[in-house]
Parts: structure tokens; C-alpha cells; sequence
């Protein structure tokens, strides 16, 4: 559903125009959690009860609301072991419910995580005359849509990008490398790459700095050689990532005109992203234990996304 702009919301905005985007990442406030309820209500339609049918449910066919809900109840109580999520008398959708708004950060956004993804992968291909017998009313996009929008209006970094929920350091960044790079992975079928990428931001919401490392490299590579394979260039399923970097040039992936334009580039993507995971994550840490800050981790993420962006632009520019 369309969201609103109130007055106090118009107002600061206009108290906040000009100023740098700033967003927090420890606490979701509890409006923003209610509203992730209601947009549950009509993206994935309510629990509904025997009551509610007006005992006809004998004769009538379970809804696929109530489908969906056991399932996401079932999988989430089943990931964090336990029995319920809620009082053991309430139905699945109000034990989610009450769960979300009783747990921790990271809890709530496992939950927000886990529905929006059946949202996105399962309830967007339910048929239309059964959407309005689960009394689904808002699209997958639009709740997806709006899910974005409130983490924003509240001042939260996260967003749900790529069919899962990432951390987002700056919007201007998100908009303008993190989501083109998902993007062209996923329109060209470099699936492998696309899921590196998506697991390293995975890591990165969640604080596994090291992880996300790995994994961005992993993406950086594999989109490498996914390009290889297109175009039959010969390549090693073990070449590292200046090996692959390699090929790109001696195949004229840069026009040979613009290389000297680019040695800067090259020093970057030779040295830049690999070294970065080489002098962090990729080797054992020794006796001291390695710790890797969130700002390096973060200059990792976004090198990887510029660097997917570029080559892969260039590969669909390539005759």
C-alpha cells in the first residue's frame, strides 16, 4: 500500500534536508516493527481461524495464508530450537508477531528476513482467486517496496535487495553500485557469482566481517570467470584472482586503446580487492587473533560491487 506522508514526517524531512545520510544499526523501534506487521497482513494475508469462515471450513480448502505462516513459523522455531515462538496457544502468524515485537534486533531481523523471502519467493506466484481468499491484498513488490521505505523513514540500515536482507552503509553507494552489481549478476545468469555476493553481504549484516571478505572475493572471481566461459577464453578453475585479472586484458576486455587510461584500474583491481582479503581472512591468523574492522569490510563489499559492475559492463559492451 502507498505509504503515507504525514505532517511531522514532512517536517523532518525538511529538518534533515541537506544533512548527510546517517543510519543505525543496533535498534528497531517499535513503530517500525508494527509496521513491518501490517504490511504482513496484506502482503501475506492474516492467519485465518475456523471462526472465521463461518464454519464452512470443513467444505472449504485450507488458505495459502495459513500455508505460508506455519511454514514460516515452522522453519524460523525450527533454525533457533525451539518449540514456540510465542504463547503455545496462539496461532503461527500471532506468535510471529509476537515474537517480532518481543525480541532482540538480530532476532527481529532474522524474522523480517525469513518472510520477506517467502514473500518474494512464494507468495508473489500465488494465483490471483486464491490471493483474495487469503485476503492478500499488496503485491510482493509493493511490500517489498514499502519494507524499504520504512527502514529508511526510521533512519535503519538495511534494505531487502536481491531477494534477501543486506546492511547499507550509504544509500547513494547501495543505489548506485550495490543493487546494478546484483542486478547484471542476475540478468546474465552468473548465478555462482550472485550468490557469493548476496552470502557476503549476508555476513556483513551479521557481523562476520572475515566471512564477507571471503565471500566478496569469491563473487569478484567468479564473475571472472563466468566471463571466461562466455566467451571460451581459457582459464583454471583454480587461476586466482590476478590470473583471471589477467585474461580480462590479454582478451582486450578494456579496448587496447583505453589501456593506458586504465593502469590505475588495473593496480586497483590487482591489488585493491585481493589484497584487502589476502591480509585479513584468506590465511591462517598466526597466535594473535585478527581482527578485521567494519570499515575495511565495507570498502571490500563496495570495491567488489564496482569492480562486478565494470567488468561485467564491459562484457556485454564486447562485440
Amino acid at each position: 500500500m502507498p505509504v503515507f506522508e504525514t505532517y511531522s514526517k514532512r517536517m523532518n524531512k525538511r529538518e534533515k534536508s541537506g544533512q548527510s545520510e546517517v543510519y543505525q544499526y543496533d535498534t528497531l523501534p517499535d513503530p517500525f516493527r508494527r509496521k513491518v506487521i501490517h504490511i504482513w497482513v496484506s502482503a501475506i494475508g492474516p492467519y485465518v481461524d475456523h471462526g472465521d469462515f463461518d464454519g464452512y471450513l470443513s467444505v472449504k480448502p485450507t488458505p495459502e495464508s495459513n500455508k505460508i505462516w506455519y511454514s514460516i513459523y515452522n522453519t524460523l522455531r525450527s533454525e533457533l530450537g525451539v518449540f514456540d515462538l510465542g504463547d503455545r496457544s496462539s496461532n503461527p502468524f500471532e506468535q510471529c508477531q509476537e515474537y517480532l515485537m518481543n525480541t532482540d534486533t538480530e532476532g527481529s531481523l532474522d524474522i523480517i528476513d525469513l518472510s520477506f523471502q517467502f514473500i518474494d519467493q512464494k507468495v508473489r506466484y500465488i494465483y490471483p482467486d486464491e490471493q483474495r481468499y487469503s485476503r492478500i491484498t499488496q503485491s510482493a513488490d509493493d511490500a517489498v517496496s514499502e519494507l524499504n521505505t520504512r527502514f529508511k523513514e526510521h533512519g535503519i540500515g538495511y534494505q531487502f535487495d536481491g531477494g534477501e536482507l543486506m546492511r547499507v552503509d550509504s544509500q547513494y553507494m547501495h543505489a548506485q553500485v550495490v543493487k546494478p552489481a546484483i542486478s547484471l549478476l542476475r540478468d546474465l545468469k552468473f548465478l555462482g557469482a550472485e550468490n557469493e555476493f548476496l552470502h557476503a553481504h549476508e555476513h556483513y549484516r551479521k557481523g562476520n566481517h572475515k566471512e564477507a571478505i571471503v565471500d566478496a572475493l569469491k563473487a569478484f572471481e567468479s564473475t571472472m570467470k563466468a566471463i571466461c566461459y562466455a566467451r571460451n577464453w581459457t582459464f583454471s578453475p583454480n587461476d586466482s584472482a590476478r590470473d583471471l585479472i589477467k585474461i580480462m586484458f590479454d582478451n582486450k576486455l578494456i579496448p587496447p586503446a583505453l589501456q593506458t587510461h586504465f593502469t590505475g584500474l588495473r593496480s586497483v583491481l590487482e591489488s585493491g580487492l585481493p589484497t584487502v582479503r589476502n591480509k585479513t581472512s584468506g590465511h591462517g591468523q598466526g597466535v594473535d587473533i585478527v581482527e578485521v574492522p567494519e570499515y575495511l569490510t565495507s570498502y571490500a563489499l563496495h570495491l567488489a560491487a564496482t569492480n562486478i559492475v565494470f567488468l561485467v559492463e564491459a562484457h556485454k559492451a564486447k562485440k
